[in-house]
């Protein structure tokens, strides 16, 4: 479970490189631009910086990126007939494999000009994230994470969605612990928080309810009352010096 200084440093590249593939992006999102566009673009920075996508392939999975738009939370599979438009939200969601090692980062977008709710989300959700980061330090415990996510978002009248979560990232894009967004009483989050160990955390939040249900393409996720959903992640290492972002240029 926990990473020793050489495999973190090679975490720290797949990070970047992570980080890397957002920045051209975030550039890349527009009104007009396809979904698969994206996806494409992304597949060739991965390449250039000696990568693959982590996510092609995971369970079947059949892109590069996972890009959600406004209702859909996660996992939405780019392609060619969805078009940007402006005023949408576009979550985009990258994981890089390197030289062994994942880097895993998510992030919510906007298309031009955007409305007050859509706004609101974003800011509410990317906020939630920087609460839960805030918390990773040598002898806190998950639950203080999850604990700083939930209450930042409900003190803002949002939902947590509880069916997906963070986690534990290495060798695999899935370790444990497992990260909630939310404490659980029934469920052990009580995992100390030591040097070494590597998180993925990412709060994904509804402005309308906690539910969501599974579009026919068995991947794509969205709110069950179609209201905006947000998704931000960082993949963050626990330090003596405090929680470092790996997922950074």
């Amino acid at each position: 479970m926990l990473k020793n200084p050489r495999e973190i440093q090679i975490m720290r590249e797949a990070g970047r490189i992570v980080a890397r593939v957002h920045a051209e992006l975030e550039e890349a999102v527009k009104p007009g631009v396809s979904t698969l566009e994206l996806d494409e673009l992304a597949n060739a920075i991965l390449q250039k910086n000696h990568a693959v996508s982590s996510f092609y392939g995971y369970n079947g999975f059949p892109a590069n990126i996972c890009v959600s738009i406004n209702e859909e939370l996660v996992h939405g599979i780019p392609n060619a007939k969805r078009i940007l438009q402006a005023g949408d939200i576009v979550s985009i969601d990258v994981g890089s494999y390197y030289r062994g090692f994942v880097g895993d980062s998510g992030w919510t977008y906007a298309v031009g000009e955007i409305s007050e709710p859509a706004q609101r989300v974003l800011d509410v959700t990317e906020a939630s994230l920087w609460a839960g980061i805030a918390c990773a330090l040598p002898g806190n415990q998950v639950r203080d994470i999850s604990r700083a996510i939930q209450q930042h978002v409900e003190s803002n009248a949002m939902y947590i969605v509880k069916e997906y979560t963070g986690h534990g990232i290495g060798r695999d894009m899935h370790e444990a612990p497992q990260v909630l967004n939310y404490v659980a009483g029934d469920m052990d989050s009580s995992t100390v928080l030591r040097p070494g160990l590597v998180l993925a955390i990412e709060p994904m939040v509804q402005l309308g309810t906690e539910k969501t249900k599974t579009l026919k393409d068995k991947w794509t996720v969205i709110s069950k009352d179609h209201s905006l959903s947000a998704h931000f992640e960082h993949t963050i290492a626990i330090t003596n010096q405090g929680p470092e972002i790996l997922t950074l240029l």
